[in-house]
């Protein structure tokens, strides 16, 4: 699996609105493109940004072609929307990670729980 991660720093004037945007907007239409089958948003606790609020925004897919053909066919545009959109007062930057492994840990209450349901 591999995830395409974009931190965000933004300015706390735009926080509300850009946060709805992200959520009814921007990240429907990544996940429109048909490159990733899941996205996570996550807000930054720790380390805090100097000035601002921290986004980690994350979508995974199958693998790296699939990524690649986010990237030559979609992600121009939909960076740009954000740009232009929000400007200066965002900063963000990206990386691409590959999983290599998964744990999950399940204790005996949480396991009984799923039980009997």
């Amino acid at each position: 699996m591999i995830v395409y991660s974009v931190t965000i720093t933004l300015d706390e004037s735009i926080h509300d609105e850009w946060l709805e945007w992200m959520m009814t907007k921007h990240i429907p239409d990544v996940m429109a493109t048909g490159c990733f089958r899941e996205s996570k948003i996550y807000r930054i606790l720790s380390p805090e940004p100097e000035t601002g609020v921290g986004y980690c925004i994350q979508y995974s897919c199958d693998s790296l072609e699939d990524y690649e053909r986010y990237q030559i066919e979609h992600a121009a545009i939909l960076q740009s929307e954000h740009k232009e959109k929000y400007g200066k007062k965002v900063t963000s930057y990206r990386n691409i990670m590959e999983k290599i492994y998964n744990y999950i840990y399940y204790s005996r209450r949480s396991l009984a729980c799923v039980i009997r349901k």
